[in-house]
């Protein structure tokens, strides 16, 4: 019964290893700080897991609202017509919490660039 699951599990602890083994074969043994990524072929300037400014948050949740609604209101033009009124009216709510997140943002300076 579990010899399936046995064979998978060791099929892929077995891809697993090959793939670190040939990982530790090919790398190349350097000062990882000397062996940095190109950003578009520029040195970077601070380390990856540097903190962000704050203004980007705001434009993070400017970004969500409207992705959160596009991925509910694709499925909502489906079965509009057959849900008939009550379907719009919760959508006019559920885009009324966004609008309330939205002039939030907006008036936090979200919507400024600099």
């Amino acid at each position: 019964m579990f010899d399936g699951i046995i064979t998978m599990a060791a099929i892929a602890l077995a891809g697993v290893g090959s793939i670190y083994l040939l990982h530790g074969i090919t790398a190349i043994n350097a000062d990882p700080l000397a062996v940095l990524p190109f950003q578009s072929g520029w040195q970077p300037e601070q380390h990856a897991l540097s903190r962000y400014h704050v203004r980007w948050y705001l434009a993070t949740l400017l970004f969500l609202a409207f992705d959160v609604e596009m991925l509910f209101m694709y499925p909502w033009a489906v079965v509009v017509a057959e849900l008939g009124a009550t379907a719009i009216i919760e959508m006019f709510l559920f885009l009324g919490a966004l609008f309330v997140g939205v002039v939030w943002a907006w008036r936090e300076g979200g919507l400024r660039w600099v």
